[in-house]
């Protein structure tokens, strides 16, 4: 399974390494790379369902099974049409595969009862990197906000809806702990040529989102 550590390719992958304070980028697709987010309501059902999980509200208390509190962190993501991305860090023992089960589960049984059908909505199981230096951690963040321009569907990442990328240049509410990314740059507006800065390099990987999700 190739990876990409500090820019490289890499063809090393460990479901083992799962510890506190490690992040991990983590990813899936539809099975059959089809499209796994039809309308708004589809992407909006998947981050509530995120939402739920890492921020619950007194109603979820009381009809959910949650994960303890505090027990990951987001960092940024990005939904596209047929996948997803999410780098997040690990708080305490719980693994990453805790909320991702409790996720694509509810996420699956939504999507089969709406479109009424059966079977695999997530192509295998999903797959995760551990980040292995800070640099790659920042590049990582920008190659996660630049892939709705990168694919054509916006001119502008701070145009897609469907990424964190309006919490960190808008100061849109929502779901992510920016600090650790936004901490490394003087101002706002420096994390965003960092951005724009890295879309002709992202986009001469193209072949990189394939590779990532094979």
């Amino acid at each position: 399974m190739p990876i990409v550590r500090n820019n490289r390719i890499m063809n090393v992958r460990d479901y083992k390494l799962f510890a506190p304070d490690n992040y991990y980028h983590i990813y899936n697709r539809g099975n059959a790379k089809q499209n796994i987010f039809l309308d708004n309501q589809d992407f909006n059902f998947f981050i509530s369902k995120l939402k739920q999980n890492l921020m619950p509200n007194d109603e979820d208390k009381t009809r959910m099974i949650l994960l303890p509190p505090n027990s990951f962190s987001i960092i940024n993501y990005c939904l596209m049409p047929n996948h997803f991305h999410i780098l997040l860090k690990q708080n305490i023992e719980i693994p990453t595969s805790k909320l991702l089960s409790k996720l694509c589960t509810s996420y699956s049984k939504y999507f089969n009862k709406k479109y009424d059908r059966v079977g695999h909505v997530f192509q295998d199981q999903f797959k995760q990197v551990l980040i292995d230096g800070n640099s790659y951690l920042v590049w990582l963040s920008a190659y996660i906000h630049q892939n709705p321009k990168v694919a054509g569907l916006v001119s502008k990442p701070e145009d897609y809806k469907w990424s964190s990328y309006g919490e960190f240049v808008k100061g849109d509410n929502g779901l992510c702990d920016k600090e650790i990314i936004t901490s490394q740059f003087k101002s706002t507006n420096d994390y965003k040529k960092f951005v724009e800065s890295s879309f002709e390099i992202i986009k001469n990987k193209k072949d990189l989102e394939d590779l990532l999700l094979d």
